[in-house]
């Protein structure tokens, strides 16, 4: 079966009998021409089933309109959010977003990310992965004159802008919540802090324990990942401990979610002997049967303030030597997981 062929300018202007300019000048909304031509031309093409040559747009005007995001996963509630900010932002601009995941693997990220130069992208936006050290593949992106903004993770590369969530204040404010709430043993499960997000975090964390007059115990600090096993793990070596801990504060709500369940096989009462706090805010912490305490990161603004940076960069000709470095302030949510103040007015 012959496959049809595509209608081009030419059949359109033949059926309409004007110049296959006047109809390229139209489909573009050339102000030159009429209103009532540009109507004609527009109704013509859609009734003749016209799609336009992307790729001859690109070309011609240097943009292809499509922007691409980097981020460790997709199954994650707060990398989800943050790409439905950036879409938010940029969709009425006429931007699509193509979504890449690196599963933690520079060796991914630099595929993705010469994937995207290679399709000619307008900008990309990237949370860095956990073994991202080496910063070539990046200074590629910036070679190429390729806006690049970092949200949440990011590296240290000049002309690069970020987006990110004050994590050193982040880490204190959840530390020194728990300290206001009658805690003084207070562990830290933390990420891995070779990240400077998680990095921050334990430095929040010593900074108040410090302020109050707390010495942070060495045994009382785990590093974990994102999973709930990582956080029963972390509980069973900390019950191993001489000097048990009244308070756990995690550098993520998985891990706060593990820490839970194996304080309560253990019949630890929560938050009377133990208090928990967590971090990201994820959906599933409201919902719980013991709400759990959480920072919130904030990501759907994070998403579309990096949105909003990216669109300031492509306005001039020298966009990518503009470079902005936006923090933004967290929220902690208070719930019955650590408020033990909450408990004693419902009890009282």
């Amino acid at each position: 079966m012959k496959q049809k062929e595509k209608v081009t300018i030419y059949d359109i202007s033949k059926k309409l009998n004007i110049s296959a300019a006047t109809v390229s000048r139209a489909l573009n909304q050339n102000p030159k021409i009429s209103e009532k031509t540009r109507k004609l031309v527009a109704e013509t093409a859609l009734e003749m089933n016209y799609k336009q040559n992307r790729l001859a747009q690109a070309l011609k005007s240097g943009r292809t309109n499509n922007v691409g995001v980097i981020v460790p996963y997709i199954n994650r509630s707060f990398f989800s959010s943050v790409i439905r900010g950036i879409e938010e932002e940029l969709t009425p601009h006429g931007y699509h977003v193509i979504i890449c995941q690196s599963h933690e693997e520079v060796k991914n990220e630099i595929n993705q990310l010469n994937a995207l130069l290679n399709t000619q992208i307008d900008g990309i936006f990237m949370s860095v992965s956990k073994t991202t050290k080496n910063t070539d593949h990046i200074k590629k992106a910036l070679a190429e004159n390729t806006p690049l903004i970092f949200f949440d993770r990011k590296i240290e590369v000049p002309g690069v802008s970020s987006v990110v969530l004050d994590d050193f204040k982040a880490g204190f404010m959840a530390t020194e919540h728990l300290i206001k709430e009658g805690c003084n043993k207070i562990a830290h499960l933390s990420g891995d802090i070779n990240l400077e997000i998680y990095k921050n975090r334990y430095e929040g964390y010593k900074s108040a324990l410090k302020k109050h007059g707390f010495t942070p115990n060495p045994e009382h600090i785990i590093q974990t990942n994102s999973k709930i096993e990582s956080g029963q793990q972390a509980v069973a070596q900390l019950w191993e401990c001489d000097e048990k801990p009244d308070a756990i504060f995690s550098a993520g709500d998985y891990s706060a979610l593990g820490a839970i369940q194996e304080l309560k096989s253990r019949n630890i009462r929560i938050p009377e002997d133990v208090c928990v706090v967590g971090f990201s805010n994820e959906p599933f912490t409201k919902y719980m049967e013991l709400p759990i305490t959480s920072m919130d990161q904030t990501p759907q603004l994070m998403g579309k303030i990096a949105a909003q940076v990216f669109l300031e960069q492509v306005k001039g000709t020298k966009a990518v030597s503009i470079e902005k470095k936006v923090v933004l302030s967290p929220e902690l949510f208070v719930r019955n997981s650590s408020g033990r103040s909450i408990l004693k007015t419902v009890t009282g």
